[in-house]
């Protein structure tokens, strides 16, 4: 059964227009179905990133999936990993799981845990999007605290971001 609603648009489409640069993926291929360690009930590992070319002036970074897809008006939030250093520009399979880069740590995801979630979409419903994005962020903390939300990390993403790297994958449950 699918929930009968539209696709959403790109939400990254919606935001002010920041310079753009490259991410790519050992696990994530741009607009393909998703590997099963990246789904939830098959193996909730968070994928290999590795980004480049961000711009000058970078600090640090925060890293996203983000799902619009979802059956909410906010869609739905996988991962918000926050302050990594702006020197690191990979993060393996399974980062999130294990011992994180310098100061990063992570906020709460839609779930409710500090980590990555895998794809869970409803059964039977229309394939979702999995957005993974880098942000560039011009200062060395974007100052807020491991019990943010996603909106409160969004919102001092709008202040503090320099560039944003978009790579996304899919999943049809």
């Amino acid at each position: 059964m699918s929930l009968d609603r539209p696709v959403h648009p790109n939400p990254y489409d919606l935001l002010p227009t920041v310079p753009s640069f490259t991410v790519t993926s050992t696990d994530v291929m741009d607009g393909q179905p998703l590997k099963n360690d990246q789904v939830a009930a098959a193996g909730n590992t968070s994928p290999q990133l590795s980004w480049s070319g961000a711009p000058e002036g970078t600090q640090s970074y925060t890293v996203t999936c983000f799902d619009p897809d979802a059956p909410t008006p906010s869609g739905f939030w996988h991962w918000v990993l926050v302050d990594v250093p702006g020197e690191v520009t990979s993060l393996d399979t399974g980062a999130a799981a294990g011992d994180l880069p310098g100061s990063a740590f992570h906020c709460r995801n839609d779930g409710g845990a500090h980590g990555f979630m895998g794809a869970a979409p409803p059964e039977g419903d229309q394939v979702h999007r999995y957005f993974f994005v880098v942000h560039a962020v011009k200062d060395k903390t974007l100052g807020v605290d491991t019990d943010a939300s996603p909106a409160v990390v969004s919102f001092n993403l709008a202040f503090k971001t320099l560039g944003r790297a978009i790579l996304h994958g899919t999943y049809q449950h």
